[in-house]
């Protein structure tokens, strides 16, 4: 046992914990060597995956690339943590996919180590932990987060650490000086989840709301509450506080632009109920965790929020404190978004806060399952496997296109060099060329993959604002030429595009290759003759 998390005995006053099996140190050390290869084989994966180029970044993860080459304090869409990570490990790997991707693999052992740490020596359940992290591997959104540098790998990092922080902050057997170390810890963990992602700024409502059921159930330490009301507010001022200076100073675009997502304000809150959008949102949660392991986080969910009021032992073989713990950190988040669903477009991830509390449901009720005997218990362990399995090797597999997920992520780099030719080759001057396209993972894919990784500019037409209209277009390239890449093959360009230059060559198609199999299709128009016009259209959020 870690010293530091070592409990006290219990007395008259400390409220009863149900008992775990005792474990001797030399079980202790067999499981962490356990954990130790999970972890390490799973980063192997990963990084075989990512190191062996089989699939391209992903729009999102070219875009916070390309946020990196003009640092700012925070940025249209996110806080700039991404950005920072990505400068961190380009600045070692390089501007290479590995150099983008390595804090995804760094931060997926990061997030499984807390994960074993918390469960082995605070709960002292190393089997419950090594469950937990079967379950979590064997997921798709936890395979795909370790792999693509998004902002839910640092969220779902801060946001576990956080939870851990909370419980261990929040219990009387745990001695004063470590709690207090916890609650300390909590500032730091909330400011930069904030810088990851807004919705960290759930964490503390939640964290007040587990307190305040603590202390009705008086099972909380005395004079915590205040502790910890100040603990996640510094943190999540700390954190907030450059994003929203960056939002004053850019006409709170950022908030315009997650009050719209979020269909609060625009068009999208015109209507009130639809529902039409539910089932594509409840499908992807379901894919999100693969079918099985969603039902076992469900009945786990359920169990744990029965024995959060009821108050006896329950049938997850948790103490109360822990089922409230992991319900008030599922439900109220999971719940929401299945609600909101249906009022407007719920991106499949952004749930993605409560699938930590989800993952140890998952795992508590499997468990039980398999100690029970369960007729399937091998059954779903073995689809785990395989689904583990499938997800690593699918960019490699004879998948049909339409049905391969990782499909749309090659081709990338051949449409690069493919750019790259015309530049040099159609022009009179190849200096005086610009790259533009009409969307914003299209314009950070071609910095990224054109040899020499250009600055690029995104032509703003019928579409939303993005981080790119903030920054300079190409005004100050009158007389230059330039290179229009399209999704798809396209008959010609806008009228939009069309003003904007003296001449425009026919539609170039252009079917890319990965490794010798047709990937993504393009269309590129040669320009000629830049006059200085540039669309934009403030107001589209």
């Amino acid at each position: 046992m870690s010293p530091g998390w070592t409990s006290r005995p219990a007395s008259a006053t400390t409220p009863r914990v149900m008992k775990q099996q005792p474990i001797s140190q030399g079980d202790v050390i067999r499981y962490d060597l356990v954990a130790l290869a999970i972890i390490v084989v799973s980063i192997a994966v990963r990084l075989v995956v990512v190191a062996t180029g089989q699939i391209g970044l992903v729009q999102d993860e070219a875009q916070y690339w390309d946020w990196t080459r003009t640092p700012q304090w925070s940025y249209y869409s996110k806080g700039p943590l991404i950005a920072w990570i990505i400068t961190a490990f380009t600045s070692i790997f390089g501007d290479t996919e590995l150099g983008v991707r390595a804090g995804a693999l760094f931060g997926s052992g990061v997030l499984q180590s807390v994960i074993y740490i918390w469960l082995s020596r605070l709960w002292k359940r190393p089997g419950l932990a090594l469950a937990t992290l079967f379950v979590a591997n064997t997921a798709p959104m936890f395979l795909a987060s370790g792999v693509l540098m998004t902002t839910d790998n640092p969220l779902l990092i801060c946001w576990t650490a956080s939870m851990f922080c909370l419980d261990a902050a929040t219990r009387a057997e745990v001695s004063p000086g470590r709690r207090k170390l916890a609650l300390a810890a909590l500032v730091p963990l909330v400011a930069v989840g904030v810088l990851a992602k807004y919705m960290m700024l759930v964490f503390p409502v939640l964290a007040v709301v587990y307190v305040l059921w603590l202390r009705r159930a008086e099972d909380a330490p005395q004079g915590v509450l205040p502790h910890l009301v100040a603990a996640v507010a510094a943190g999540a001022a700390l954190g907030f506080l450059p994003i929203l200076i960056w939002n004053m100073q850019n006409d709170f675009v950022g908030f315009k632009h997650v009050g719209v997502l979020a269909g609060v304000a625009g068009k999208t809150a015109e209507s009130l109920i639809r529902f039409d959008r539910f089932p594509d949102y409840f499908g992807s949660q379901v894919g999100l965790m693969t079918p099985w392991w969603f039902v076992f986080m469900l009945l786990g969910g359920l169990a744990a929020t029965r024995q959060m009021f009821r108050g006896d032992q329950g049938a997850l073989g948790l103490s109360r404190r822990q089922s409230g713990l992991l319900a008030l950190f599922f439900w109220p988040v999971w719940g929401f978004f299945i609600l909101w669903s249906f009022h407007t477009k719920i991106q499949p991830n952004w749930s993605a806060v409560s699938y930590p509390a989800g993952f140890l449901l998952a795992a508590i009720a499997f468990v039980r399952y398999w100690q029970a005997d369960g007729r399937l218990r091998k059954v779903w362990a073995g689809l785990a496997v395989l689904v583990f399995m499938l997800v690593a090797s699918a960019p490699v597999l004879p998948i049909p296109d339409h049905l391969n997920p990782t499909h749309r992520l090659k081709g990338w780099d051949d449409l690069g060099e493919r750019v790259e030719s015309l530049r040099l080759s159609a022009f009179d001057d190849p200096g005086r060329v610009f790259i533009f396209s009409e969307h914003y993972d299209m314009t950070a894919a071609l910095a990224f993959y054109v040899p020499g990784q250009p600055r690029t500019y995104n032509v703003w037409i019928s579409r939303r604002m993005n981080q790119y209209d903030l920054w300079p277009g190409p005004e100050n390239k009158v007389g230059w030429d330039a290179i229009y890449v399209r999704k798809e093959f396209k008959d010609g360009p806008q009228a939009e595009v069309q003003r904007m230059f003296r001449e425009i060559s026919p539609p170039i198609h252009y079917q890319t290759t990965f490794r010798g199999v047709p990937a993504r299709r393009f269309t590129i128009f040669l320009c000629r003759g830049y006059n200085g016009e540039w669309p934009r259209q403030y107001g589209q959020y």
